[in-house]
């Protein structure tokens, strides 16, 4: 593949040969070769392909045929029960992105005022719990298993229909034998510019690993994939596939003992894996880096979300040599809420920018798709301006310029927030190109301006 024409680092204009993979040759005029495909970027910026750091490849996929049932589009009890209703399928019915807001912490007696004639799960936007109504109960057999982790009992002893942490047992319940196809979501993320993403699902496994090697080889995954999971998860041989971090969860509501979390994240170390450790909450963050001080100190590792971030955090996360994944879409796509609901005292913690970087503690960005949008561009915007969607801006002094919010998507997969990927002769042949040069594009960080999209020197995207 030839590149002619194409802005590098905003100024100077190249042409670029890709030959199996790589990026073999750099200069100006150069000629095409016999049947090579030859892409002129007119003047368009050139820049590293984008890596979502944290994503759920197939909850998103399942995401599209689901039914939304929180903000914006659902925001009090009427519109969730219409929303319900006017599915029309059979079987049972897939709601997603719950929020307390609209109906309160809903319970298996409420879902059933809104649907009864057809099992209902519904999962709440944290994506740590479903809510079922009782004929999903029912088929569930739940009265059977009371005293299973994770199922909520009332006072009196019954089960509420709140499931905390059981994906696994759920999808076994339910016998869900196939997975949605994942085609149409790769596709979407290479109209993004994106060329690889680091799969987040904690209890990703062997069968993970053999069905993402099969949607590549099916040209149904067009990224290349870091894979997250447990302790046990295999290694993978496909060249776009790659073993990634041990995911470890904590609920402030149920850490686990302190010496546990320090011998799992021992256990990822002598595997030579970092550890990726969920924090939302002050509480789980201040524990999490005290067991990685504990375990000792590991290139690679993680801590996803940072939601909130106290000062006294900063030094512990230095010491601790930690990277931090984030979502700041979330301060597009939730900041009303989180206005509303978190502790004033705290909007000036959440989801923090430029108060880590200052720190020198390395900073990468995620979608957290399906549980915020997966478009990496919507996150840079809401990096760069800090508004909600009705506009109110959410602590400005942690506002980033557009080149940082930029390389929050550009470090390398195994490091993230490391320094953006290099394009020079030798490197790997993964690119975004944009149909305008950085200097209108950073005005814009809009996704409509991708032009073209190229992973390992072929064409994934192109319009």
């Amino acid at each position: 593949m030839l590149i002619k024409n194409a802005e590098l680092k905003g100024k100077a204009f190249a042409d670029l040969r890709c030959d199996q993979g790589l990026i073999v040759e750099m200069g100006k005029g150069l000629q095409a070769l016999a049947n090579e495909t030859v892409i002129d970027a007119q003047g368009g910026a050139l820049i590293p392909g984008l890596h979502d750091h944290h994503i759920h490849l197939y909850s998103l996929a399942a995401s599209y045929s689901s039914v939304a049932c929180g903000p914006p589009n659902v925001t009090n009890s009427k519109q969730l029960a219409d929303a319900l209703i006017s599915d029309k399928g059979e079987g049972w019915l897939r709601g997603i992105a719950y929020h307390d807001s609209v109906a309160g912490e809903l319970t298996r007696w409420q879902l059933d005022q809104y649907i009864n004639d057809r099992p209902v799960r519904i999962q709440h936007r944290s994506g740590k719990m479903w809510i079922v109504n009782s004929r999903a109960a029912e088929i569930l057999q739940l009265n059977k298993h009371k005293d299973l982790q994770g199922v909520h009992c009332d006072d009196s002893g019954q089960v509420t229909g709140r499931l905390f942490r059981l994906d696994d047992w759920l999808r076994e319940k339910l016998g869900v034998s196939t997975l949605p196809d994942i085609k149409p979501v790769s596709t979407l993320l290479a109209s993004y510019g994106v060329t690889g993403i680091t799969d987040a699902t904690p209890t990703n496994s062997f069968s993970m690993v053999a069905e993402l090697t099969k949607a590549i080889e099916q040209n149904k995954l067009l990224q290349r994939v870091e894979l997250m999971g447990a302790i046990d998860l295999p290694e993978s041989d496909h060249p776009y596939l790659t073993r990634g971090a041990v995911k470890l969860l904590l609920d402030e509501h149920k850490l686990p003992e302190f010496d546990q979390l320090v011998n799992h994240i021992q256990q990822a170390h002598q595997q030579n894996r970092p550890a990726a450790i969920h924090c939302v909450t002050r509480t789980e963050l201040i524990f999490a880096l005290s067991a990685l001080l504990a375990a000792g100190r590991y290139p690679g590792d993680r801590i996803e979300h940072a939601s909130v971030t106290p000062d006294e955090a900063l030094s512990l996360m230095q010491e601790a040599q930690v990277s931090v994944v984030t979502q700041h879409g979330f301060i597009k796509e939730r900041g009303d809420q989180y206005l509303a609901d978190v502790k004033p005292e705290y909007h000036e913690l959440l989801y923090r920018g430029k108060t880590f970087l200052d720190a020198g503690i390395p900073l990468a960005g995620s979608s957290d798709a399906p549980y915020g949008s997966p478009d990496p561009w919507l996150t840079m915007r809401a990096a760069l301006d800090r508004r909600s969607d009705s506009g109110k801006t959410i602590s400005k002094k942690e506002c980033l310029t557009p080149e940082q919010a930029l390389a929050l998507f550009t470090g390398a997969a195994r490091a993230p927030g490391s320094a953006q990927r290099e394009i020079t002769v030798g490197a790997c042949a993964d690119f975004c190109l944009l149909d305008r040069g950085w200097k209108s594009a950073r005005t814009r960080l809009d996704c409509r301006d991708v032009k073209a999209t190229i992973r390992d020197g072929k064409l994934i995207y192109y319009r």
